[in-house]
């Protein structure tokens, strides 16, 4: 496996090339400005962090969805990242972005191979605390998307939501 980035045009390239919505296409490019913003302020508190990890993984994360929009666009668009030979931190994002992480016992559920899909590098962190926040293709209230989990009894992924927030927000501070 390649440990060679595409650039962010080869990355919105590629979306196009799997046929991605442009409401997906465009949700990506807001993920990506606000992990970026993340990123930089990590930077400035001290935190070792890629940019350009964070900028491909941002663009890419939701690749599965040009297949599925339900919660397995995850493994799907790790599959088509692997098979596009992307690096394996690429992959990783891709593969561990939704709901704050997916625990061993729900990925047994959705039938999911055992693996791990949960956030842990802080380009993973970053990319799904972005894309959690991104509603609409506008910055949304952590409330409003805690709220909205809990409506579609996600309890337990609003808790994990509301935790990576809180992970994210203490290393940062305070960020508009």
């Amino acid at each position: 496996m390649s440990e060679t980035l595409p650039s962010r045009e080869q990355a919105l390239q590629l979306l196009r090339e799997n046929q991605c919505s442009d409401k997906v296409i465009n949700h990506c490019k807001a993920v990506t400005e606000l992990a970026l913003k993340t990123a930089k302020r990590l930077k400035e508190r001290g935190l070792k962090i890629d940019f350009a990890i964070v900028e491909i993984g941002a663009l890419l994360h939701d690749i599965g969805r040009s297949k599925t929009h339900t919660v397995h666009h995850a493994v799907v668009g790790a599959e088509i990242a692997k098979s596009a030979g992307l690096p394996n931190s690429v992959v990783s994002i891709i593969k561990r972005h939704v709901g704050g992480g997916i625990t061993a016992s729900e990925a047994k559920k959705l039938g999911w191979k055992k693996d791990i899909y949960f956030p842990i590098t802080l380009e993973e962190k970053v990319v799904s605390y972005a894309d959690k926040l991104i509603e609409n293709g506008k910055r949304a209230p952590i409330e409003v998307i805690v709220e909205k989990l809990s409506g579609e009894q996600k309890l337990e992924a609003a808790e994990r939501v509301r935790k990576l927030y809180e992970e994210i927000k203490g290393l940062i501070g305070d960020f508009p």
